[in-house]
């Protein structure tokens, strides 16, 4: 069931803060998502590719549609035609696979390097190291388009510690950010610990619970 007051009261602040709001719809039927979108809301994201490839097919056709969770290799061929956003990118070989479908729909991918800055063993992502290694082989990838970089902070109560991940966050894409041009997104910030994220310098959160209730 959405929540119609928290979404109206959320997308406002954000808009206001020139911050993107992603509505994570995983588990949440096709009726949920069109009420939001029917709100105004155009960009969704899903967990999983054969959700996502069934919502897609039947949502309408302008929803930008962000894949926000961990994807594997040969899934990328279903969401390649559509997705407008792919947030996980956690190895150069799923980089390379995404270029690779790119060519195959002739479209360019655009897509986020995930940064791992948790203490939690749980979590994906690349660290500094290796994300320098990626940085130099980017140009010779023609269909897909490195956009910025996504981060989860830690599962925990303590925001002091949750301010110093996302602030490590950020001053890795100020790092990593090319200078000619210059990324554009970082995606930082869930339900518990977005407004944090946007104090850190996040340009896109991605909220679910507070949107749609607790998950199905």
């Amino acid at each position: 069931m959405v929540n119609v007051d928290q979404y109206k009261r959320i997308s406002e602040e954000l808009m206001k803060q020139h911050v993107t709001l992603v509505a994570v719809s995983k588990t949440k039927p096709v009726e949920d998502i069109q009420a939001l979108y029917n709100l105004g809301q155009r960009d969704f994201g899903e967990n999983y590719v054969q959700e996502l490839a069934d919502k897609q097919a039947v949502l309408p056709k302008d929803i930008r549609w962000h894949f926000i969770g961990h994807l594997q290799s040969n899934k990328v061929k279903y969401i390649a035609p559509f997705v407008h956003l792919i947030h996980g990118v956690d190895s150069w070989k799923l980089l390379k696979e995404i270029n690779k479908q790119g060519d195959k729909q002739d479209r360019v991918i655009d897509c986020l390097l995930q940064a791992y800055i948790a203490q939690e063993e749980t979590k994906f992502g690349m660290d500094r190291t290796e994300i320098a290694e990626i940085m130099p082989k980017l140009a010779e990838h023609t269909n897909v388009r490195v956009k910025g970089l996504m981060g989860m902070a830690s599962f925990t109560l303590d925001q002091t510690k949750i301010h110093e991940e996302f602030r490590n966050l950020k001053a890795l894409f100020n790092e990593f950010s090319p200078v000619d041009q210059p990324w554009s997104t970082l995606s930082m910030g869930m339900s518990g610990d977005y407004t944090i994220a946007v104090e850190e310098g996040s340009t896109m959160v991605r909220i679910g619970s507070l949107l749609f209730g607790s998950r199905d």
